[in-house]
């Protein structure tokens, strides 16, 4: 059969160069790539077999081997898996073709550290190129179990790759043969041909794979395992130091970097299960995507079942990686089932709650770990204040917020509540897309000047979030941005009559105003929020925002648009003016501009866009004109 040539697009060639020169501080990690990808297909084989009884491949003696050729210096891995076909090899060995986005490539250089810069490869699966580290050529046999004929892929690592489709019958599964480069201890380039080496590397990064690896002498023909094979988290914690640990979780993860935690759990009476889960050190890319792969391994009595299963952690803790096995399940269960078993229901909420419970701990045991958890994890975990009411006061517990209280410092909402100020009943919050952004937001002017402390969340979940919950301790959650809000500018007994006195005063301008704005406001009306600026436009108490708005129609849903309010500072010279004009002027034509003018400055002030940007510009030209 013919043999087809394939170039790697630009930026996938400086990707793979980039990988092989500069990235990876120990070759040593290729062998742990093949061998983790050899576990795969071989648990992917099983678990077709107990599917399909007529898929007829041999699952007699499932296993991986390793072969080393000294004279001829190559190296081979080899599983008797699944298997890929021919489209299955153009599409998943060549995704580095796909994967090597300019994006990438940029976070990759500026990766502060070899180990950050393994971590982003390990994010995109193309693990499979570290073969080129240490060798000149790799070539890759292929047979899908149960299908007859074979794929060869070949490249050298540089501009192409061939692919070939074999006439004979290859063995079944995958065989990957690295044309190893010459040994080098000077450039930490060491003989991969030693079985000492390839002992030593086994052990380290493989001794937990539930196959056996056995190690084929090319001189002798024998074989022997390499591997114990016991199951990690059927081990006591004693027993295992947190390397092997480390080991699993990029074994299951695909991540280079260690994870952040580990948790284990062991359930015992009439349902009995284990758990070891693990909390990444940082978030995948594709974390918010619709096509991010969630779920951890699950096992029935030792026996792998399915990756990504889905119905053991709610999707909001997505990002947790790990293993789950149990003792009373079937070993032919599908994933439609798992949806609805009662048993799996209870091992999701119980594992949920292990995890929050971890992460709860970590704010007090290890301050710095809870940071980054926060940083790369938070608005995932915030999800679940929408979606698990069960779990609420527990992610409550588990969550930190920026706030005005302190520059860098997030709070709990237990201690905002302890700072509450004498006669404050509300928690005040403000969202927005940058913590610069609200902190110069005219509705925060009268809490800076009263020294009252406002959350700054900047998450889109956000917007979600405190509109479901409400209210913490009795306490109810309420926008700087919305509604009307006195934080009691004027004291004493004669307060009240004061603002009485001056809405009368203002009483017929702001229902001009209203009238003249109308298309865009559904009143005007003075603010008890303004110290500084002249103007800001706030929500209705119970009116969505805007932003939440643009996210209900980037998600395909119609909202029909709601009006605002629009706020006034009587103290601003501006406001004063126009009450002054407004009382003096029968011809009011001018005012109306002014009073358009302001109602755009307002939007402009909290990132928004006037609905007549050209008009806008239009205006302000003229009147500047005017004033010089």
């Amino acid at each position: 059969m013919p043999t087809e040539t394939f170039e790697f697009q630009v930026e996938a060639r400086q990707l793979l160069q980039l990988m092989i020169h500069s990235i990876y501080s120990n070759r040593d990690v290729f062998l742990r790539e093949l061998v983790s990808n050899a576990s795969d297909a071989l648990d992917k084989l099983r678990i077709a077999a107990l599917r399909d009884d007529t898929l007829g491949a041999d699952v007699s003696d499932l296993h991986i081997e390793i072969a080393a050729d000294p004279e001829a210096r190559t190296l081979t891995v080899r599983d008797n898996g699944i298997g890929m076909s021919y489209d299955e090899v153009a599409e998943l060995i060549g995704t580095i073709a796909n994967s090597g986005t300019a994006k990438l490539l940029k976070e990759l250089r500026e990766a502060q550290d070899a180990a950050g810069a393994e971590g982003l490869i390990g994010q995109f699966g193309v693990g499979f190129y570290a073969s080129f580290m240490v060798a000149d050529e790799v070539t890759l046999v292929t047979r899908r179990a149960g299908e007859g004929g074979g794929t060869r892929w070949t490249s050298r690592g540089e501009g192409t790759y061939t692919l070939e489709r074999l006439d004979e019958d290859a063995p079944q599964g995958t065989s990957v043969t690295l044309h190893l480069k010459p040994a080098d201890p000077d450039d930490q380039l060491p003989d991969y041909t030693a079985d000492f080496k390839l002992r030593e590397i086994v052990k380290r990064y493989s001794d937990f794979i539930t196959w056996p690896i056995r190690l084929a002498s090319a001189a002798e023909g024998d074989a022997e395992p390499l591997n114990s094979m016991k199951a990690l988290w059927a081990r006591s914690r004693e027993e295992v130091s947190d390397d092997e640990y480390h080991e699993l979780y990029k074994h299951i993860s695909h991540d280079w970097r260690d994870p952040l935690e580990t948790v284990r759990l062991q359930a015992e009476g009439t349902f009995e299960y284990q758990a070891l889960l693990f909390l990444p050190s940082h978030a995948p890319h594709d974390l918010f995507t619709r096509d991010h792969r969630r779920g951890v391994q699950l096992y029935v009595k030792r026996v792998f079942i399915m990756d990504d299963c889905e119905a053991l952690l709610p999707s909001y803790l997505r990002f947790v990686k790990g293993v789950v096995d149990a003792a009373d399940l079937s070993l032919n269960v599908s994933r439609e089932i798992l949806q609805q078993d009662r048993q799996i229901q209870r091992m999701n909420r119980r594992l949920a709650k292990k995890v929050l419970a971890t992460v709860k701990d970590m704010m007090t045991s290890a301050p710095d770990k809870y940071a980054t958890f926060w940083r790369e994890f938070g608005a995932a975990l915030k999800e679940g204040l929408v979606t698990d009411p069960e779990n609420r006061d527990a992610i409550l517990a588990a969550s930190t917020f920026p706030s005005t209280h302190h520059d860098s410092e997030p709070t709990t909402l237990k201690d905002y509540v302890e700072r509450m100020k004498d006669g404050q009943s509300d928690i005040y919050y403000m969202c927005g897309e940058s913590r610069q952004g609200i902190e110069n937001s005219p509705h925060m002017e009268a809490f800076r000047a009263k020294g009252v402390e406002v959350l700054l969340l900047t998450d889109p979940v956000d917007e979600v979030w405190v509109e479901a919950v409400g209210e913490y301790d009795g306490r109810p959650l309420r926008s700087v941005a919305k509604g009307d809000i006195d934080l009691g500018d004027e004291e004493g007994d004669g307060a009240d009559a004061e603002r009485e006195k001056r809405n009368e005063e203002y009483a017929a301008l702001l229902g001009w105003m209203t009238e003249q704005l109308g298309d865009d406001v559904k009143e005007v009306r003075l603010s008890s929020r303004l110290t500084v600026s002249p103007a800001c436009v706030v929500s209705d108490a119970h009116d969505i925002t805007p932003a939440l708005e643009n996210m209900y129609r980037a998600m395909g849903q119609e909202v029909p648009p709601t009006k605002r309010i629009l706020e006034l500072n009587p103290g601003h010279l501006l406001v004063k003016g126009l009450k002054q004009a407004f009382d003096e002027r029968e011809d009011r034509t001018g005012l109306a501009e002014s009073a358009e003018l302001l109602h755009g400055l307002a939007v402009l002030a909290e990132g928004g866009q006037p609905k007549d940007p050209a008009r806008f510009v239009r205006l302000m030209a003229d009147r500047l004109e005017r004033a010089l």
